[in-house]
């Protein structure tokens, strides 16, 4: 590998797809794409392996997507110059698509005749079919309702639009002539792939390209290498939960990540069958990307100057079992994914924040709630679906700073829609945005913010769906000795005799005047209250942010006669509260309800209970995971394996019926 001829191409390949991301952005239809830019291309080599990827505009989570399971699907042999394949498959590509939504398309570059490379793009379509507009309603049980599934095939033959292809989708959608948008704002960006690609063979050689687009994926796997190596070797666990539909509904997702040198093993063995709702999602066989974003965001963090492409998962080994709820099975319902990978995130966070010394950050948000909303367009007087904006609430303290205000930065590359564009575009009035006072969580950094969004309906009816919402029932954790963060809520009609709060949000059917509030979490807070630097709490009380109720609650600020901080009297009563403490900080610090059904479940336990059920057969898992779980919480006393055993094995007799013959399974 030669260094200069290496950071060459990479800079080459990386303003080839900067250009089609630039593309496909100005040139889409849909609010989700456009503004929210939820979209996003790359370019693969012949083997699948993405080598250029980009980082200044759509989603850039994708990196390392597997290409290969499309290609083998199609068969090489059969493509020729011109040709360009679509889907929207999940289970058919092995988890290059993660939901049905997330329609993606394949072209091959050839120059002067030879398959050089392969060119990709997905975007997410607002509306692929299914029983509600926006295809997506969390409480979906199989795939089937979301709408439309097609296996790869050719959107595109030689050049020629196969048309009857691009109608099986459009006939599906009830925003045909927008999705139809998006398709081609994606082909026009994998055209100039093609074209800047073919430019740059007939510059340097087809060869010397070819041998350019390895050498960057193995500069960035050196890259990689070397940050992994800064981490301590050793084992670390750490597992969250998933809220799930329905009252005492939570799905476990545990991680184990071992360190060895300079690679990484992450085996999420423990963690709980897919779920009958929308939060599942196929990762499949190797590595993915989507699965793994925490450790990326290591990566890029560490050395900003890493190469985006499939190097960077070489050291990253995985173990995701198949049947859990981080790599489904057919017919899993997955409009909702968004959920159960931001808490794969989460459980990864957990165990870095015990391998790195010092930690890392406390929990965020975590959670991405998108609404979308059915209702007559103002202008044209039609039934219209689109995105109204995303939300995703406070970011944890971070171990240097604080936490990033209504911003988890596990989502920090989607978009948000202007007030203007929603009021324009929907029946909808936009009556706040603001952030949360009091809402930051306490600790030597504090939490971010949480959000707070109010929407007024102003036409005769609308439907609103809101996917992705979380953290309602358990905190997000905060770390070092910093507080749990605030949970989310939802409430209908606000300040009024039909005020209700509703919990999170399936379907909404809103009548004329009402109003939806919408409170997202906020981060956890890291480290210990009583050492934040105080001009940091006076900035935040002359904001509005903290007020001098919350200021001497949480960080033992005094105030004077006049009411301005006293910093002499604050330092001595920091002392006061710090000599008071019994009890050695908290490592995280999760909150009184996860603390209470903790003492329920141990993780081992619940570990265990995972991999009982996983051994079952597919058609009873859930029913049976959650008859186990409901019977062993509502004893409330600490489950231990004899009682797992038992109540396992009368569970599995009640469901199987007493003709069975299965043997008893051991609880670990």
């Amino acid at each position: 590998m030669d260094a200069i001829q290496t950071a060459i191409m990479n800079n080459r390949f990386t303003a080839i797809v900067e250009e089609a991301s630039a593309t496909l952005h100005r040139t889409a239809h849909t609010t989700f794409t456009k503004l929210v830019q939820d979209y996003q291309c790359a370019i693969a080599t012949v083997d699948g392996d993405m080598f250029a990827y980009p980082i200044q505009s759509g989603v850039n989570v994708f990196m390392g997507l597997p290409i290969r399971p499309m290609i083998d699907i199609i068969g090489i042999e059969n493509m020729r110059p011109g040709d360009c394949y679509i889907t929207n498959d999940p289970f058919g590509t092995d988890g290059l698509v993660t939901h049905l939504m997330d329609v993606t398309t394949l072209r091959p570059i050839f120059h002067e005749g030879e398959l050089i490379a392969f060119s990709w793009a997905f975007i997410h379509a607002s509306d692929i079919g299914g029983a509600v507009p926006g295809s997506i309603s969390p409480d979906f049980t199989e795939v089937f309702q979301e709408g439309l599934r097609v296996r790869p095939m050719h959107i595109f033959k030689e050049g020629e639009l196969v048309e009857e292809v691009r109608d099986i989708y459009l006939d599906n959608s009830r925003i045909p002539n927008d999705i139809w948008g998006d398709f081609q704002a994606m082909f026009s960006a994998q055209k100039s792939m093609d074209r800047r690609l073919n430019e740059l063979c007939r510059r340097y050689g087809p060869e010397k390209v070819k041998a350019g687009m390895l050498d960057v994926i193995d500069f960035a796997e050196i890259k990689a290498r070397q940050v992994i190596s800064e981490i301590p070797d050793g084992e670390y666990e750490f597992g969250d939960y998933l809220e799930g539909i329905n009252e005492g509904e939570f799905a476990f997702i545990h991680a184990t990540l071992r360190v060895r040198g300079d690679e990484v093993e992450i085996d999420f063995t423990g963690t709980e069958p897919q779920t009958p709702s929308a939060y599942n999602y196929v990762t499949g066989s190797q590595t993915h990307p989507y699965l793994v974003q925490a450790m990326i965001h290591l990566i890029f963090t560490h050395d900003p100057e890493c190469p985006r492409n499939a190097g960077i998962l070489r050291p990253i080994r995985t173990c995701a079992p198949r049947g859990t709820i981080i790599n489904a099975i057919f017919p899993a319902a997955g409009g909702s994914r968004v959920v159960a990978n931001t808490r794969a995130y989460d459980t990864i966070i957990g165990c870095l924040n015990q391998a790195l010394p010092g930690g890392l950050v406390a929990g965020s948000a975590g959670m991405m709630g998108i609404i979308v909303l059915n209702a007559r367009d103002p202008v044209t007087g039609k039934k219209r679906v689109g995105v109204v904006n995303t939300i995703c609430g406070g970011g944890g303290g971070r171990r240097d700073r604080d936490g990033v205000d209504a911003i988890d930065t596990r989502f920090s590359h989607l978009g948000s829609v202007p007030a203007e564009v929603v009021e324009a575009e929907t029946v909808l009035i936009m009556r706040a945005y603001r952030l949360l006072p009091d809402s930051q969580a306490a600790g030597k950094w504090q939490g971010g913010a949480a959000l707070v969004l109010e929407l007024e309906n102003t036409g005769h009816d609308a439907m609103m769906t809101v996917r992705g919402l979380n953290r309602f029932h358990f905190q997000p954790w905060g770390f070092d000795g910093g507080d749990p963060g605030g949970l989310g809520n939802v409430v209908l009609n606000p300040g009024t005799s039909e005020e209700k709060s509703i919990g999170k949000i399936k379907v909404l059917q809103l009548t004329r005047g009402d109003v939806v509030r919408l409170t997202t979490p906020s981060g956890g807070g890291f480290g210990d209250p009583l050492k934040r630097d105080p001009e940091r709490i006076f900035s935040d009380l002359a904001r509005g942010l903290v007020t001098r109720k919350r200021a001497e609650a949480a960080y033992g600020v005094v105030f004077d006669a006049d009411g301005q901080p006293d910093l002499a009297a604050t330092e001595t009563r920091r002392d006061e509260l710090k000599s008071q403490r019994t009890l050695p900080l908290a490592r995280f610090t999760f909150g009184r309800e996860r603390e209470t059904y903790d003492k329920i479940w141990p993780t081992d336990i619940r570990k265990a209970l995972s991999v009982m059920v996983l051994k079952e057969e597919p058609t009873i898992r859930q029913h049976l995971i959650g008859a186990v779980r409901d019977r062993l919480t509502a004893i409330g006393k600490t489950v231990t394996p004899a009682a797992l055993e038992l109540a396992f094995n009368e569970e599995l007799l009640d469901i199987v019926g007493p003709a069975s013959t299965r043997p008893r399974r051991p609880a670990a």
